[in-house]
């Protein structure tokens, strides 16, 4: 990928999502019931790993959340391919594990769909403190947002390694020339980062209105 394109792509693919659901003929309401609901898998799981190439620019800061984002879309994908025109949409296997009983136990769909929906919650929360001022401290902006989106689901031992973590974020600058694009500067950089969360939050903000229509929205690690 050419430098500085990661947040472009996440724009590109969120945009995809947004028109595939658009040009269905469904409730494009926030609060979304799951028997309406459509999440359309292969794009949605396209944004992840653009996102994921956003958090590799914070370093060896994220490693634990890098590799945890890695984990899930990798089983999400698993379990896509078992049964690639009925799983189409999130939705459907999200429902089978909550019917079956499965959504809390072991490596499930559920738990691994909930945890990617709240790294991008954390994700959306940075950018868009980083989109008001670039030049604010990156240590204050990735605390503020950790406490935001995943604090409240994470046990001591995981608070504990992101308070170790911390440490090792990069301050404004590197992470802002990390961003830029070749051809961009910090204007477009922000109006970028303004446009991704404007598409990003609303999408989430469906994701969690069908998670609580599941009964999904409250698993916490374990």
């Amino acid at each position: 990928m050419e430098k500085g394109s990661e947040i472009r792509s996440a724009i590109e693919e969120l945009s995809m999502v947004v028109k595939v659901k658009t040009g269905e003929d469904h409730d494009a309401a926030v609060h979304v019931q799951h028997d309406t609901a459509h999440i359309p898998t292969r794009p949605f799981l396209s944004v992840c790993n653009s996102i994921l190439q956003v958090l590799d620019k914070i370093g060896p800061t994220m490693a634990v959340l890098r590799q945890d984002v890695h984990q899930n879309i990798q089983r999400l994908e698993m379990a896509h391919e078992s049964n690639p025109s009925k799983y189409s949409n999130f939705v459907e296997m999200l429902k089978k594990e909550v019917n079956e009983g499965n959504a809390r136990k072991g490596a499930s769909c559920c738990k691994a769909f909930v945890w990617l929906t709240r790294s991008m919650d954390f994700m959306a929360a940075l950018l868009q403190r980083l989109a008001k001022d670039p030049r604010q401290s990156m240590e204050q902006a990735v605390e503020e947002s950790y406490s935001i989106a995943l604090k409240p689901w994470h046990g001591w031992i995981s608070s504990a390694a992101f308070k170790v973590a911390l440490k090792l974020v990069p301050d404004d600058k590197t992470f802002i020339t990390l961003l830029l694009a070749k051809d961009e500067n910090l204007d477009t950089l922000q109006e970028e980062m303004q446009a991704l969360t404007s598409l990003l939050v609303p999408f989430l903000e469906e994701i969690h209105s069908i998670l609580g229509s599941l009964g999904l929205d409250r698993l916490k690690a374990t």
